[in-house]
């Protein structure tokens, strides 16, 4: 590896020494353990074959490509010797029975952003843990206790919490093993950057379309100030930037059909993301309420999705209302 002028020995304790052995901490303990091999195939490319090649659709009717159903079954591999009743992912239309007497559930998206498979841009994964209970995963996000991801991009890094704040850890291939780079992650309330994607603004809400003219009159409008957009088509790279930046992201309902509940699915995206942002001091809304009080009308349903600083969700929510 190159030696920058001022590089020292690697910091941070290692992930092993802040997760918890058992219950939801040894859970995610055991996703995380699984990423190094599948960020490793990533970095891999097309040099053993295609990982964009085309292999089936999901419930949702996306094409499923060969990464997004290796990384599926590469996790719930992890997640049955981690003893874990249930697994709920985008990539399986009914939910896997791993472990019946199993405590705790998994929801996941094992591989977030599979339209840039391929081209070097960032890709992710998202998971929530909740107790093993009869309603399975029909339950609002705040029955969860744990959440995580995991950006793969030029760096592997991971975020997670068990409900006491959010950390977060990058991989050292040195030690093969991930070391905690943030404790205590709080996003700042107001940060001028913005993601979302501007080819949608006309289906959206007369609201938001008002907001964004705003935005764009700059410190010259009414906002005060300017503002800088970015779009990587991954919401956990737009999550990991924001966690580390702030901002606040959009991916609303609009008019077009398909899109009136949104397009991200509520349950293993929405949520962890939502619990992610609310435990770093942020606000996470379907654009009515907060994420985590929405009750699923089905495993693959979908939700709108706004979150990031405080700040910044209120003033776009209160133009939605509008």
């Amino acid at each position: 590896m190159l030696k920058l002028p001022d590089d020292g020995p690697a910091r941070g304790r290692p992930l092993e020494e802040v997760l918890p052995g058992d219950g939801p901490g040894a859970i995610a303990l055991a996703i995380f353990r699984a990423l190094p091999s599948l960020a490793a195939r990533l970095a891999a490319g097309r040099l053993h074959g295609d990982p964009d090649a085309i292999v089936g659709t999901n419930d949702s009717g996306d094409r499923q490509k060969a990464l997004d159903v290796a990384a599926h079954e590469h996790v719930v591999a992890a997640l049955r010797a981690a003893g874990v009743r249930q697994v709920l992912s985008e990539e399986a239309e009914d939910v896997a029975l791993l472990n019946p007497e199993g405590a705790y559930d998994v929801a996941m998206d094992p591989i977030d952003g599979s339209g840039s498979i391929g081209i070097g841009a960032p890709l992710g994964m998202l998971f929530s843990i909740l107790p093993a209970a009869p309603e399975g995963f029909m339950r609002p996000g705040r029955a969860a206790v744990a959440a995580g991801y995991a950006s793969f991009g030029h760096s592997v890094d991971i975020g997670f919490s068990l409900g006491e704040g959010v950390s977060i850890a990058t991989f050292d291939a040195e030690m093969g093993g991930f070391r905690i780079a943030r404790e205590g992650v709080t996003l700042k309330p107001s940060a001028p950057v913005l993601a979302y994607n501007a080819s949608n603004e006309r289906h959206w809400p007369e609201g938001l379309q008002a907001w964004l003219r705003d935005v764009r009159a700059g410190k010259d409008g009414p906002l005060g100030r300017d503002y800088n957009m970015r779009w990587l088509a991954a919401a956990v790279g737009e999550l990991h930037r924001i966690l580390l930046q702030g901002g606040a992201f959009l991916y609303p309902a609009d008019h077009r059909p398909g899109y009136r509940n949104g397009r991200l699915r509520l349950i293993y995206e929405c949520t962890p993301i939502a619990f992610l942002i609310e435990q770093a001091g942020g606000l996470a809304s379907d654009g009515q309420g907060p994420v985590l009080d929405r009750l699923p009308d089905s495993h693959h349903g979908m939700s709108p999705l706004i979150f990031g600083g405080r700040e910044e969700v209120e003033t776009i929510l209160s133009y939605l209302s509008r």
